[in-house]
């Protein structure tokens, strides 16, 4: 797609031709006379519209379709008049090259949550949401902006930024919305499993509970996807203290793992076993879930290291003989969340040392 800087009645032909309109039928399409389209035909270069006309013609042209305007541009360039920086015509969506580029700041900016480097991440998708209007872009450009939003909502979500106009819910809803109108199932329940992890971290568990369910059975998703969703069901139960159902239902998610081969997954889902066993008071249980997460789970990942320090902090805290253990091992969590800015993470141990401190003060009652 292109912008006019000043139209001129070379401009105005390429695009009366690029709408493969007649003289007469332009004109009506303008609401301008015959005798305007005429004269700006004549005259070319040597003739401007007058400053309400040329809104019209912007206007025409930002409705016209993308192949109107490749067809708008290439008649241009044939005329002697390319788009480009200091022409009175300039492009403003992504040529192809663009398009590779961009996909390939998406994978970058895959890479970069795993190791919690938000900055850049979010660097390289700004760099591209803020240049482009979603209004101007074509369905690739429209699909490579919606992943970019999606991927944007996940790093406000590890950062803990749930709600708001800046916000993981407010990311994630617009990418949906983008999805939506290019009719593409997975993404959009994707998303859905997204904003249930939003509602489950801002502690709306029943909510949660609900929406997983649902997507476990839900044929839009993979059968990663779906078995997480079965996971994460069980984690807003265990939270909202329903641990038998809870551990049921985790424990096939388990199983599922093992079958579909997800090792990293599969360590995942015994340490949020190890905690549901913890909330059922089976601390020996717990204690041989966690030992097998931490054996097997990914280390490469800030996020997850924290994760797994600090279940294993807040078993040894249910044992008043590891009490001290515990709160080692929590302050080193603490640290490491400070450290790459993991603010959910941080509430979540503050909160579990809170818990701590309330129960040895009423147990000295």
């Amino acid at each position: 797609m292109a912008t006019v800087q000043q139209w001129s009645g070379l401009e105005a032909r390429a695009l009366r031709r690029a709408l493969r309109m007649s003289v007469r039928t332009f004109a009506g399409h303008l609401g301008v006379a015959v005798a305007t389209v005429s004269k700006w035909e004549r005259l070319g270069t040597d003739t401007h519209p007058r400053p309400d006309t040329q809104a019209i013609l912007d206007t025409a042209l930002a409705r016209s379709d993308a192949a109107a305007h490749l067809r708008f541009e290439t008649l241009l360039s044939e005329a002697g008049r390319p788009a480009g920086p200091g022409q009175p015509v300039t492009a403003t969506s992504p040529r192809l090259w663009e398009y590779e580029t961009w996909t390939d700041d998406l994978e970058r900016a895959v890479a970069s949550p795993t190791r919690q480097n938000f900055s850049p991440a979010a660097h390289l998708l700004n760099r591209w949401l803020s240049r482009w209007n979603p209004r101007e872009l074509d369905d690739k450009g429209l699909y490579l902006f919606a992943r970019s939003t999606a991927l944007l909502g996940d790093l406000r979500r590890d950062q803990g930024i749930l709600f708001g106009p800046i916000s993981a819910y407010h990311s994630y809803s617009d990418a949906r919305s983008i999805f939506a109108q290019l009719g593409v199932p997975r993404r959009i329940a994707q998303l859905d499993l997204s904003l249930a992890v939003v509602a489950e971290m801002s502690g709306k568990l029943e909510s949660a509970a609900h929406q997983y369910e649902t997507l476990a059975v839900d044929d839009r998703l993979s059968s990663r996807d779906r078995a997480r969703a079965r996971l994460w069901v069980g984690t807003a139960l265990s939270k909202h203290g329903h641990h038998d159902y809870a551990i049921r239902v985790m424990s096939a998610a388990t199983r599922e793992f093992d079958h579909l081969g997800e090792a990293d997954d599969w360590s995942v889902a015994h340490q949020k076993l190890a905690l549901a066993h913890r909330g059922a008071g089976e601390l020996t249980k717990a204690l041989q879930l966690i030992d097998i997460a931490r054996s097997t789970g990914t280390a490469d990942s800030p996020m997850q290291q924290v994760r797994l320090d600090t279940a294993y902090g807040h078993i040894l805290l249910s044992d008043r003989a590891t009490v001290d253990d515990g709160l080692k091992v929590l302050d080193q969590a603490g640290r490491s969340a400070a450290q790459y800015g993991l603010v959910h993470q941080l509430r979540s141990i503050e909160s579990i040392r809170q818990t701590t401190q309330e129960a040895a003060r009423l147990r000295r009652r």
